[in-house]
C-alpha cells in the first residue's frame, strides 16, 4: 500500500481479500465505512468480575480463566444488565503487516446509548490502540452505564481505523486547511492541538438544550431503529439563562455550538480537551468519516453530539466552554465511498439528536 495516513474503504477491502482481515462468518460489505471497519458480535458473552487488559504475554483466553463469572449465549435474545462488565469475542480475526496500526472505537449510536464498548487484544496494554504486526483475536469489553441491552450475533457495536504511518495535522497545518476549507460553523475555530468543540447551551430556537438519561428504563433492544419513545427513558432539559450543572454520575446527550465538516481526504477523532476543565468525560464515541457535514456528501456541516458523564461533583457547564477537540488526519487516499453520500449515514447534517433507536421527540 502507498501513501500514509488513515487507509480508506478501498484499501480495507485490498485487506479482507489479501486475508489481512478475517472473519467467521465472512466479512460482508455493509461492514465497510468509508475509513473504518465495523466489528461483529461473536456468539458468547463473559461476565467478568471487573474490566481488565490482557497484558504483555498474556492472552485474553487467560484473563478470562481467573475473571469469568460465568457466560451468556447469545444465539438467543441475550441482555446484557446495566452496571455489569462483558467481555465477547469478535467475529473478526486480524494479521496486521508491519507499518499498519489500528485504533478502535465505538460506533456513534452505541455512545448515545451510554454503552461503553473498548476493543481487547491479547498482549493489549491499552484499550482500543492495536500495535502494528499484531496476528490475533479481538474482543469487545462491554459495559452499560444507563441502559440494559439486549444483543445478538453479529451486531455492529464498535469499528476499527487502520492507519499507515503518522498523519495526524498539527496545528498550523489544521490552521491552514481551515483557511482553504473552512472545517466549523457557529463559531470561532480554536486550533490548540485539533480544532475545539465547545457546548452550545443557547439554542435559536426554544430553551432545549439537551436530555439526561433517566435511572430507571426497560430493555433497549439495539435492532429496534425508530422505536422506542424518549421520554420513557430520557429526560429533557431546558436552560433559559446559557448554563446547566451537571449531577455526578448523571449521562448526558447534548449538542456542540459548532457545526463542523470533514473534507473528503481527512478523517478526524474526537479527544478529551483537558482535565483542568472539569470533572466530566465527553464523547465514548470518537470517530468522524470523510464527508461528515461536508458539501461534498451532501452536508452542510453537522453539530457534533456530546456524549458528556459528570464526575466527583457537581459542575457548572457554561455556553460555549470548550469541552473536546476534533484531532483531523490525511487520509492515505480518498474514500471510494463518503459519509452522508453513498452509503445511508444516520447523522448527516445532525443537531441535537437521540440514538437511532428511539423516536424523534415531539
Amino acid at each position: 500500500m502507498n501513501g500514509t495516513g488513515v487507509l480508506p474503504s478501498q484499501h480495507i477491502r485490498t485487506m479482507i481479500a489479501d486475508g489481512v482481515l478475517t472473519g467467521d462468518p465472512a466479512i460482508i460489505p455493509e461492514q465497510i465505512q468509508p475509513a473504518s471497519l465495523d466489528l461483529r458480535l461473536g456468539t458468547v458473552a463473559y461476565r467478568v468480575r471487573a474490566s481488565f487488559l490482557a497484558g504483555a504475554g498474556r492472552t485474553v483466553a487467560e484473563r478470562l480463566e481467573e475473571f469469568e463469572m460465568h457466560r451468556i449465549d447469545l444465539t438467543g435474545d441475550a441482555v446484557l444488565e446495566k452496571g455489569c462488565v462483558y467481555v465477547v469475542p469478535l467475529m473478526e480475526h486480524l494479521a496486521l503487516p508491519d507499518g499498519i496500526t489500528a485504533v478502535a472505537n465505538a460506533k456513534s449510536s452505541t455512545g448515545r446509548l451510554d454503552l461503553l464498548t473498548r476493543t481487547i487484544t491479547d498482549g493489549g496494554v491499552e484499550f482500543d490502540r492495536i500495535a502494528a504486526g499484531y496476528t490475533g483475536p479481538l474482543y469487545a469489553e462491554i459495559c452499560p452505564r444507563s441502559f440494559s441491552v439486549k444483543v445478538r450475533p453479529g451486531m455492529r457495536l464498535n469499528q476499527i481505523r487502520f492507519r499507515q504511518g503518522q498523519s495526524v495535522l498539527d496545528d498550523i497545518e489544521l490552521g491552514a486547511l481551515h483557511a482553504k476549507t473552512p472545517l466549523v460553523n457557529g463559531g470561532p475555530a480554536v486550533i490548540s492541538e485539533g480544532l475545539g468543540f465547545s457546548v452550545d447551551l443557547r439554542p435559536e430556537n426554544g430553551t432545549l438544550v439537551g436530555y439526561r438519561a433517566k435511572p430507571h428504563t426497560g430493555v433497549i433492544d439495539l435492532d429496534l431503529i425508530d422505536h422506542y419513545e424518549a421520554d420513557q427513558y430520557w429526560e429533557p432539559i431546558y436552560s433559559r439563562d446559557g448554563r446547566i450543572i451537571l449531577d455526578p454520575g448523571a449521562f448526558y446527550i447534548l449538542v456542540s455550538r459548532e457545526a463542523v465538516c470533514i473534507p473528503p481526504d481527512y478523517a478526524a477523532e474526537m479527544a478529551p480537551y483537558l482535565a483542568m476543565v472539569g470533572e466530566f468525560r465527553v464523547h465514548y464515541a470518537g470517530f468522524f468519516d470523510p464527508g461528515f457535514g461536508h458539501a461534498d456528501a451532501g452536508g452542510v456541516g453537522a453539530r457534533g453530539v456530546l456524549e458528556v458523564r459528570c464526575h466527583e461533583a457537581p459542575f457548572v457547564l457554561e455556553h460555549g466552554q470548550i469541552v473536546g477537540r476534533l484531532v483531523y488526519e490525511q487520509m492515505a487516499e480518498r474514500p471510494e465511498q463518503l459519509y452522508g453520500r453513498e452509503i445511508a449515514s444516520n447523522y448527516q447534517g445532525q443537531g441535537l439528536k437521540l440514538s437511532k433507536h428511539f423516536k424523534t421527540p415531539v
